[in-house]
């Protein structure tokens, strides 16, 4: 049997074709042709108002922070259960993040803990939609508009996903995306903020322009720009639009294939789930994934641990994920916890995920085949 990587970048379609056109057009710095394309292309797909290309999703969430017009003592909730970068948008500006528990099926931020950790500090809701799957919009709308505060969806692992028939990055006050390596849409690096109320886009563009407002310069808006708002320089470069646009082509492709392969996952450990052996991802109400991620939860921390290392033995990488932010040195640093965070916890402890990238193709069996002779001869049951 081949390794079999947990994730590999693939070029789907004309990136090399595009690299060479960036590349000849004489613009490498960012907000060139291929920039353009892809802004259009995002809000095309999420139904925002403005997409913005950033050089991250780390850079979209510092903005959305900024945006928020945080400052030292107002506070965010959200997941403990997610990337640092969700966190640090928010310490960056001196505010406290208030990590709060997930719900036990979607993994995604339970609704009822964020109405409990809400206070007169809040100032934003930051939901992060895990493995692709929505988090619950609805209910988080209804108490970010009756706190009069703003949501903010951590769409990193979104892009191509529904809420009740609406795309995920349309459905907050504002959103960040993710083009990393490990995404299904992929450009080495990179990112989008997208926005979806007027009175943010021409800020967002100052605050991506260095504080500046150069975009209003190009367009001969004004006779000169100058430095008029905080800011940072937000852009990537045109090269990594060129890849990307061309990935954003081939999106509904790369959506489908993705799909695919949640799809025979599911159908392959369903026995096991139903059995109560494992938990597999279960699609929330309304809800339709991107086929982003598919995850085992195990019985306990060591009988994940068995599992990684029997299919290391057998050649296949499949990590698991979050250490919690509540529990890491800076989280108790420079956060607080609201609330009971066993299920935080819990699944931190097992869950682990398969490979899952363009690629994968028919080793998905082989994927398969060894995970389920795992089962085989532990007979492990899931709690």
């Amino acid at each position: 049997m081949q390794d079999i990587a947990f994730n590999r970048p693939a070029i789907v379609g004309r990136e090399i074709q595009y690299i060479r056109e960036a590349i000849r057009r004489g613009q490498l710095s960012g907000d060139g042709h291929f920039s353009g394309l892809c802004s259009q292309r995002i809000a095309e797909l999420t139904g925002a108002q403005k997409a913005l290309l950033t050089h991250s999703c780390t850079a979209a969430l510092e903005m959305c922070a900024i945006l928020c017009d945080l400052k030292p003592g107002d506070e965010v909730v959200m997941p403990s259960f997610t990337f640092v970068s969700t966190a640090n948008a928010v310490a960056l500006r001196g505010a406290v993040p208030v990590f709060v528990d997930i719900d036990p099926v979607t993994v995604n931020i339970d609704p009822r803990r964020v109405a409990d950790a809400m206070g007169p500090r809040t100032k934003a809701i930051f939901a992060v939609h895990y493995a692709g799957f929505p988090a619950d919009m609805d209910a988080l709308a209804d108490i970010a508009r009756a706190s009069k505060c703003f949501l903010v969806e951590d769409a990193a692992q979104a892009l191509g996903s529904q809420y009740k028939g609406r795309p995920a990055g349309g459905l907050g006050d504002m959103a960040a995306f993710s083009f990393h390596e490990t995404k299904n849409i992929i450009s080495g690096e990179g990112g989008a903020l997208t926005l979806n109320r007027e009175e943010f886009c021409e800020r967002a563009e100052v605050i991506r322009e260095k504080g500046t407002n150069r975009a209003k310069f190009f367009r001969g808006q004004v006779d000169k720009y100058t430095w008029v708002d905080l800011g940072s320089s937000f852009l990537p470069g045109e090269l990594i639009a060129a890849y990307l646009y061309a990935q954003l082509e081939m999106a509904e492709m790369i959506t489908a294939r993705r799909r695919s392969l949640f799809d025979r996952y599911s159908e392959a450990f369903s026995s096991l789930a139903e059995e109560g052996r494992l938990r597999v991802p279960v699609a929330p109400p309304a809800c339709t994934g991107n086929g982003h991620m598919f995850y085992l939860r195990l019985r306990d921390v060591a009988d994940r641990s068995a599992f990684i290392s029997h299919m290391r033995a057998h050649r296949i990488i499949c990590p698991f994920h979050y250490v919690p932010l509540h529990s890491a040195p800076a989280g108790q640093r420079f956060g607080r916890t609201a609330g009971p965070m066993d299920v935080t916890r819990r699944i931190s402890d097992t869950l682990v995920r398969l490979p899952m990238f363009f690629e994968l193709g028919s080793q998905v069996e082989d994927v398969i085949d060894v995970a389920l002779d795992y089962f085989r001869q532990t007979g492990s049951a899931s709690r």
